[in-house]
């Protein structure tokens, strides 16, 4: 019991649109998770360059000693990639407590850091869509 407790373990949380994504970091060799699927042979290949974002705005030394396990649920494959590089790019935030990274990542784009509100508008009565209605003709 006495190992479990000096290993450092952080949990952080990254959200977009209705993709939740939840990362568990702690000392590694770098491997990188998302549903228990390595990340160098994530598909499709534009969700993992969007996933690799906030690792290479940190540097191969920053990550390369943690392990990340990212589990996401909900949204689309887009949606989800950019849950999770929020969440990654918290956790690296959160583990190494440096400003010159937030700095780096706010610069780089701001929702690493902070999330993006917007969210789907509900659909409305009256017409296919949230604001589209149908058309009236009185011919």
């Amino acid at each position: 019991m006495s190992k479990a407790s000096k290993t450092k373990v952080l949990l952080v949380s990254g959200k977009r649109k209705t993709a939740i994504a939840r990362a568990t970091v702690k000392a590694g060799k770098g491997r990188i998770r998302i549903n228990n699927i390595p990340l160098e042979i994530l598909e499709p290949k534009i969700a993992r360059d969007k996933i690799m974002e906030p690792l290479m705005q940190a540097g191969d030394e920053v990550w390369k000693q943690l392990d990340i396990d990212i589990k996401v649920s909900g949204g689309g494959y887009v949606g989800q990639a950019e849950a999770t590089r929020t969440a990654m790019a918290r956790a690296l935030l959160k583990w190494t407590k440096s400003t010159q990274l937030r700095r780096a990542f706010s610069e780089y784009d701001r929702t690493l850091i902070a999330g993006d509100p917007r969210r789907r508008e509900p659909k409305k009565f009256g017409g296919p869509g949230a604001r589209a209605r149908d058309q009236k003709s009185y011919r």
